[in-house]
């Protein structure tokens, strides 16, 4: 089946990025499911670090990814639409959220996630529900998992 364009689905936004294979990883299931990847700068990796261009290989379109040079830059283009912010510390299962085709899907640094203003200030907060006594998914998997619910729900 053909997916439709990166104009017409939900979108990923990575918060100051520091793992340059996760990043790389993100942006290859972007390119494969026509997902517009948007990044919030700064990066804790050079996009010509070795560790990212062995993952992101020939996949990196610079066309479907969107960079932003602060978070207040992003917010500024974010206005009036929904930003769902993907965290452990959410009450409400992925699954169980409903998606919208402009929805931004946000998810913080691997090291921290995002600053606790910022987590206060997003209305919308999503998780993956996982058995106890386990932190966390690596980036690249969390996101594959909840843009997959996006999209089932917003264009199949």
């Amino acid at each position: 089946m053909t997916q439709k364009t990166a104009n017409t689905c939900p979108k990923i936004a990575l918060y100051q990025p520091d793992i340059p294979q996760n990043t790389a990883a993100i942006i290859r299931t972007c390119s494969c499911l026509g997902v517009q990847l948007e990044i919030i700068e700064p990066c804790g990796f050079f996009l010509t670090d070795p560790r990212f261009k062995r993952v992101a290989m020939d996949y990196m379109d610079m066309s479907s990814i969107k960079f932003y040079k602060s978070y207040e830059d992003f917010e500024k283009a974010k206005k009036n639409k929904r930003v769902i912010l993907a965290t452990t510390k959410a009450k409400e299962d992925y699954i169980k959220f409903k998606f919208k085709k402009d929805d931004t899907i946000l998810f913080g640094r691997e090291s921290s996630g995002v600053p606790e203003k910022l987590h206060k200030n997003i209305k919308y907060k999503i998780k993956i529900p996982m058995i106890e006594n386990k932190r966390s998914l690596n980036l690249a998997t969390s996101a594959a998992i909840i843009i997959s619910e996006s999209l089932r729900q917003t264009i199949y």
